[in-house]
């Protein structure tokens, strides 16, 4: 297996169970703040490249100018996002993150995760927008994406500025950093015991070679787009 939208759903189940495990409540803050921290950077990416391009910074605008495509392998598995849209609202019936966390008896990293992930990003992009995220709500479906301030599929039938997503490699290593540093900067050497261990699992469980691609980005400015 390469680096997939599950192996990105792995690393971050894996800081939230060392970071809860160790801190606590402290360490449940801490991964919320890193949470939201890695994806308002992936928000500012967009919002880089969409001023560059000229663009609105408008809600057709951020779901054309997303940085992750589904991968070949979750694909050929039938194991790719599946949502519909209606009423202003889109319904998320299959995630491979989703997959992932189950896998991992993580539910409640998965919670945490995904109700504050997308709002975050769209606060990257533009805090106008208003992005919500209902997480495990009652009709069955995984979670219910909202917006403010119109309709949240707006343009999602347009053209995707795919010359713009990155491979789940970047994006595996941008969460891994990304938490690292907050892991780092709240809890010192013991945040720095955190990031070793999470990659130490990811080596022992995807192989050295995966690992080392990870390590391979520490000096990436994630902040900005290239």
């Amino acid at each position: 297996m390469g680096f997939t939208e599950k192996t990105h759903a792995y690393l971050s189940a894996k800081y939230y169970r060392y970071l809860t495990g160790l801190f606590g409540d402290r360490g449940l803050q801490a991964f919320i703040h890193a949470t939201r921290h890695y994806a308002m950077q992936r928000g500012q990416r967009m919002a880089q490249r969409a001023i560059r391009d000229g663009r609105a910074l408008t809600q057709e605008t951020y779901n054309q100018y997303g940085e992750w495509l589904p991968t070949d392998e979750i694909t050929s598995l039938g194991q790719q996002n599946k949502k519909r849209c209606e009423n202003d609202a889109m319904y998320v019936q299959q995630c491979p993150w989703k997959a992932m966390f189950d896998e991992m008896n993580a539910g409640e990293c998965r919670d945490v995760y995904c109700s504050v992930l997308d709002s975050a990003i769209s606060r990257g992009f533009n805090p106008d927008l208003g992005y919500h995220v209902d997480v495990a709500p009652a009709d069955g479906s995984i979670c219910i994406h909202r917006l403010d301030s119109g309709d949240i599929s707006a343009g999602s039938g347009g053209l995707k500025r795919t010359e713009y997503a990155r491979s789940f490699e970047y994006h595996c290593a941008h969460l891994y950093w990304a938490y690292a540093e907050v892991s780092r900067a709240i809890f010192g050497a013991e945040g720095e015991e955190v990031c070793r261990s999470v990659l130490a699992d990811f080596a022992r469980d995807y192989g050295q070679p995966m690992a080392d691609a990870l390590k391979q980005y520490e000096r990436v400015n994630f902040n900005v787009c290239e």
